[in-house]
C-alpha cells in the first residue's frame, strides 16, 4: 500500500513559501493571511515529523529536509498546473468537411492549405469542390466558403473577401498574339466563367466596348475551367484579386490591360450556428481570416506591356486602352453567380 500524501494546503503553503522565501509574498500569491501561512507550514511539519525551515532572520531558509521535498513538491504542482491548461484549450482534433468555390480551392486554398494542417496536425480535413449553399444545412459540410450575396438564411455567414474582375491571359499567347487594344479582343478566344457572359458584358461595358465585334467564345461552368483553359493558352479569361493573383506573381497568366471591375458578389464563409460553436470548426475560419490578411496583395498591374518589348512606344501605350481611375463603367451591377 502507498503511504498517505500530506494534505494539500499545507503543500501549496511550503511550496509557495518555499519558491518566494517569504511568508509574507506567500500570503499575498495564495491570498491569505500571513496567520494562515504560518500555521499550514506548521501543519506539514508536524505530519512529517519533520523540520522544514531555518527560521533565521526575515528570509526563510530550506532545511535539508526542506530541500528534499521542495522540488517533487514544484515537480507536482507544474504537472497539474500544465495539465489543467492543456484541459481549457479548444479541441484541436477531429474530422472537419469544408466546402469551397472551384477555382478558390484549386487555386488559393490548396497551395496553403499544409500550412494549416502543420499548424493543427490532428484535424483531419476533407475538401469539397461546391458553390451550394444548400450543402451547409444538409450536413455534406461543416464550413463552406461561397460565393454569391452573403444571404441564406438559417447559418451563421460572414464577408470573407470582395472581388475585382480583370482579363488574364498566359504569356506564351500574347507572345504570339498581342494585345494592343480592347478592339484586339475581338481576336482572341473569349472564356467565359459563366454560363450566360454576364461577367463579360460588365467589363466590356466598363470599357465603353458593350458593342465590339465578339470573336470565339467558350462557355465553361465556373472560373476554374475559364482560368485554366487560359493557362493553356486556349484565350482571354477574366481572373479575380482572389484566386488569379498568384498565378500573376508566378508569371503564369499577365493582365493585358489595367481596367477592373467591381464583383457584385463576394466570397463567404459560412456554416451551422452549432458548428460555429465547435473549436475544431473556430480555428479553421480564424485560419481563413488571418490567411487572407497575411497574403493581401494590391490590384494587378498590367503586365502584357513586358511581353511587347521591341514594339513600338505608341503599340505599347495602346495595350492600357482604358484607365482604371476614369470610373466607367463602375456602376455596372450585372448579376451574377458562377465565380467559381
Amino acid at each position: 500500500m502507498p503511504s498517505r500524501l500530506p494534505p494539500l494546503n499545507p503543500l501549496r503553503a511550503f511550496e509557495a513559501a518555499a519558491r518566494r522565501g517569504s511568508v509574507s509574498a506567500a500570503a499575498r500569491e495564495l491570498n491569505v493571511t500571513h496567520g494562515a501561512i504560518s500555521h499550514q507550514i506548521r501543519a506539514l511539519e508536524e505530519a512529517l515529523g519533520v523540520t522544514l525551515f531555518e527560521r533565521s532572520g526575515k528570509r526563510l531558509k530550506l532545511s535539508s529536509q526542506g530541500a528534499l521535498l521542495l522540488p517533487a513538491v514544484s515537480e507536482a504542482f507544474g504537472g497539474i498546473a500544465a495539465a489543467t491548461a492543456l484541459m481549457r484549450q479548444p479541441a484541436t482534433s477531429g474530422s472537419l468537411a469544408v466546402g469551397c468555390v472551384p477555382a478558390l480551392l484549386s487555386f488559393w486554398l490548396i497551395p496553403r492549405v499544409n500550412r494549416f494542417t502543420e499548424q493543427y496536425p490532428g484535424i483531419r480535413l476533407s475538401l469539397v469542390a461546391s458553390n451550394d449553399p444548400a450543402q451547409v444545412l444538409s450536413r455534406e459540410v461543416d464550413v463552406a466558403i461561397l460565393y454569391g450575396d452573403g444571404n441564406w438564411p438559417d447559418c451563421w455567414t460572414r464577408l470573407w473577401s470582395h472581388l475585382r474582375l480583370f482579363p488574364v491571359a498566359s504569356p506564351t499567347l500574347l507572345n504570339s498574339r498581342p494585345l494592343r487594344s480592347v478592339r484586339d479582343l475581338a481576336d482572341h478566344m473569349l472564356l467565359h466563367g459563366d454560363r450566360d457572359g454576364r461577367e463579360w458584358n460588365t467589363w466590356f461595358a466598363a470599357a465603353d466596348a458593350i458593342d465590339l465585334p465578339r470573336g470565339p467564345q467558350l462557355f465553361t461552368s465556373d472560373a476554374r475551367l475559364s482560368t485554366e483553359a487560359a493557362l493553356h493558352g486556349q484565350g482571354v479569361a477574366l481572373g479575380d484579386t482572389i484566386t488569379a493573383a498568384q498565378l500573376i506573381a508566378r508569371g503564369e497568366l499577365v493582365v493585358p490591360f489595367d481596367l477592373t471591375v467591381p464583383a457584385n458578389d463576394a466570397f463567404y464563409v459560412a456554416c451551422r450556428h452549432e458548428v460555429r460553436a465547435a473549436p475544431i470548426a473556430r480555428v479553421f475560419i480564424d485560419w481563413l481570416f488571418t490567411s487572407l490578411e497575411e497574403d493581401s496583395r494590391p490590384e494587378p498591374q498590367t503586365s502584357a506591356r513586358m511581353l511587347l518589348r521591341g514594339r513600338s512606344a505608341r503599340a505599347m501605350d495602346d495595350v492600357q486602352p482604358v484607365s482604371a481611375s476614369s470610373g466607367k463603367g463602375t456602376a455596372i451591377s450585372q448579376k451574377r453567380k458562377a465565380r467559381g
